[in-house]
């Protein structure tokens, strides 16, 4: 009954009501159990339909999807962008209708090759090969995969083990099982419970603490962006972050939650103060005089991580992380933001909207492989900003680092709920890799979290605020740091191959 209701047209009511709901399931909602239901909706019906109509329930959940989850893109277009407003709802709408096609043309393609033979399997399977293209075609976009929305579901122990894409296989697998569980196909409870029950089975903690634990302070200065680049926002950073600094070198470090108050019985320094992404609207050179005082301010033993602008010879701009005092090495952005940090076909956009005139120089990318930072006698895997949503890349930065660390200026997403659902990826990334993740931002979320994925302390947002606290540097490796990726890649694949059919043959109904 229900998949010959939902293979009709309202199955594409369903496919709509179904994106929402898995933004519902994500931060802040955090409603994780509404991930398998949105993919039960998706699933019902969808071996019913031709592959025109499947394609077009593929572009409706992702309609649904993307229209209530990224809707920050509005806030940074309209607010940050110097667009007008109805200019901004066409980008934004632009934006939603172009991200849907990634859930369209491969749900089209799927059902024009794939039979109704192993159904449940090759569903689960050409979802997460969506994703997986999701993330690279057109320099990627993983944001809102199915198994970020796990975090803090019973599923979550899977993350060490297969990631974020082997969680989104379960999860789909899960909302489709429960489909053919409910058409009295009694044998698909079997799978099912197992997919949920294998975890409690699961080690809690794959990797194990080395070393002393590190006194960190994150500082938040909360800087308006729309004056950043300004002489005045210039000023107004460096006054602000030396000035924080400086009460560092002057004041023991606070140990409440909020990184505020509770003084301790002796003044001590941190082992390691971080500012955060581009923390000086300035390059490097221009700021050494500056970082000098900042480090002046502090023991000698205290290291100094600040994200930064640098230059070379050639003319090439750097989205940077650097380490200063006590700390060494320094970190080159190497997955930029397009319009964000260069700007595609340049020639051609730049002046048409004033979106597209970039406030800074436009980043040339850092190398794929670069050292860890050194700091404090730890090694810092590094992810600026939009990097921390590839599993792939941090997992690579995870195997050579005891601690993992992600600057961030968040301020372009505004009071929306990008913040959140950017460090619900962050907790993530802790989780599949049994590290401890420091997340620094420029108005929030700041926040320390575990090698369990939970978070420790945060900052609230929109405050100039000091975060104080514990970060435990790891050793060992999770098997998804051993081995990202590819394995729930290649096993995807091979479940959708396995319910291949000759091409030409039309969908069964």
């Amino acid at each position: 009954m229900l998949e010959r209701l939902l293979g009709t047209r309202a199955g594409y009511v369903a496919a709509l009501i179904a994106g929402a709901l898995t933004t519902l399931s994500a931060a802040p909602f955090s409603l994780w159990w509404l991930a398998p239901i949105a993919a039960g909706l998706f699933y019902a019906g969808l071996s019913r339909q031709t592959g025109k109509q499947a394609a077009l329930r593929g572009w409706c959940y992702g309609l649904g999807m993307f229209g209530t989850g990224t809707s920050w893109v509005y806030v940074s277009i309209h607010d940050y962008g110097y667009t007008s407003m109805p200019l901004a709802v066409f980008l934004t709408a632009l934006f939603v209708a172009s991200m849907a096609l990634f859930m369209a043309v491969p749900f089209g393609l799927y059902r024009r090759f794939v039979g109704p033979r192993y159904r449940v399997l090759t569903f689960a399977g050409a979802w997460v090969l969506m994703e997986w293209i999701r993330t690279w075609l057109f320099t990627g976009f993983p944001w809102l995969l199915l198994g970020s929305t796990q975090i803090d579901s019973p599923l979550a122990p899977w993350a060490p083990v297969i990631g974020v894409y082997g969680l989104s296989l379960v999860t789909a697998l899960s909302g489709a099982l429960a489909v053919e569980a409910l058409h009295r196909r009694w044998l698909a409870l079997a799978p099912l419970a197992a997919l949920w029950l294998i975890p409690l089975l699961l080690p809690s903690q794959w990797t194990r603490p080395t070393g002393e634990p590190l006194t960190v302070s994150l500082l938040q200065g909360n800087l308006p962006q729309l004056i950043k680049w300004t002489p005045e926002g210039q000023r107004q950073a460096v006054n602000t972050y030396l000035g924080m600094t400086a009460e560092l070198g002057a004041r023991p470090a606070s140990g409440d939650d909020t990184g505020q108050g509770g003084a301790a019985s002796e003044p001590q320094t941190p082992d390691l103060v971080i500012w955060p992404e581009a923390a000086l609207p300035m390059f490097e050179d221009q700021a050494e005089p500056i970082l000098a005082r900042a480090q002046a301010a502090l023991s000698p033993d205290t290291a100094l991580i600040t994200g930064i602008l640098q230059r070379d010879d050639s003319g090439q701009f750097f989205n940077a992380v650097v380490g200063l005092g006590n700390a060494s090495g320094h970190y080159r952005k190497a997955h930029l933001v397009p319009f964000g940090e260069y700007l595609p076909l340049e020639s051609l956009l730049r002046g048409a909207i004033a979106f597209f005139d970039l406030p800074m120089p436009a980043m040339t990318p850092g190398d794929e492989d670069q050292p860890p930072l050194e700091a404090a006698g730890y090694r810092f895997g590094n992810a600026i900003c939009y990097e921390i949503i590839y599993a792939d890349l941090v997992a690579e930065r995870a195997r050579d680092s005891d601690i993992l660390l992600t600057l961030s200026n968040d301020s372009w997403f505004g009071n929306s709920i990008g913040p959140h659902q950017h460090l619900a990826m962050a907790r993530l990334r802790a989780l599949e890799n049994g590290r401890y993740v420091i997340r620094a931002t420029s108005n929030g979320v700041t926040a320390i979290i575990d090698a369990q994925g939970q978070v420790l302390k945060q900052l609230p947002q929109f405050e100039t605020l000091r975060l104080d606290g514990d970060v435990q540097a790891m050793q060992g490796m999770t098997p998804f740091t051993r081995t990202g990726s590819w394995p729930v890649w290649l096993l995807a694949g091979l479940m959708v191959v396995a319910g291949g059919r000759r091409v030409g043959r039309s969908p069964q109904r």
